[in-house]
């Protein structure tokens, strides 16, 4: 049976990408493996459902900008790099930056954003006593927010459950509230 959710670590140097699978691995994250080449990545890919290959600028034989636009639409991209190697080449869609030197936090956290948009992709879940509609206005409020504030999905829905919490309304309310806005400019 194949794993629903895999990471794959492949770096230019298979010394670079044993230590992210070993700090991963001391943090209770199992890896699919680890490559030092894209084609590795394609072969180990082929054999998921769904996933995160975190990577460097360049691997043996292509460059992640390469390998982005080889993976599948169900696998996402993270680039562990320094700014100054990316210049202004735009980023491509399924690929999340993360500059050097790299803070353990920080991959931790954006693994978990990045693995959670799959898992929102699959279901949507409706906590007990959420309507439909319900669930219907918060996704609009989030795409709204999305588009304009040029936020991920995970920051949208984080931005309307603080604004929740602060004013003491309800989530629902507040996407409303995004809705109504748009639509009066």
């Amino acid at each position: 049976m194949k794993p629903l959710q895999s990471i794959i670590v492949a770096y230019y140097k298979e010394e670079d990408a044993r230590k992210i699978r070993s700090l991963l691995a001391r943090r209770g994250i199992e890896t699919a493996g680890i490559a030092t080449t894209g084609a590795q990545v394609l072969s180990k890919v082929s054999d998921l459902d769904e996933g995160v290959v975190i990577c460097g600028y360049r691997l043996r034989d292509m460059n992640f900008f390469d390998l982005s636009s080889s993976l599948p639409e169900s696998f996402r991209l993270l680039l562990v790099c320094s700014p100054d190697k990316l210049g202004d080449q735009e980023m491509p869609v399924n690929v999340t930056f993360l500059s050097t030197p790299l803070k353990v936090g920080e991959l931790l956290q954006t693994l978990q954003d990045m693995t959670g948009i799959y898992r929102s992709r699959r279901k949507i879940h409706v906590p007990p006593g959420r309507s439909a509609e319900d669930v219907r206005k918060m996704n609009e409020a989030k795409s709204i927010l999305m588009k304009r504030n040029h936020m991920t999905e995970p920051e949208a829905h984080r931005y309307l459950q603080k604004r929740a919490m602060d004013t003491g309304t309800s989530i629902v309310e507040i996407a409303e509230m995004v809705i109504m806005l748009a639509s009066a400019q």
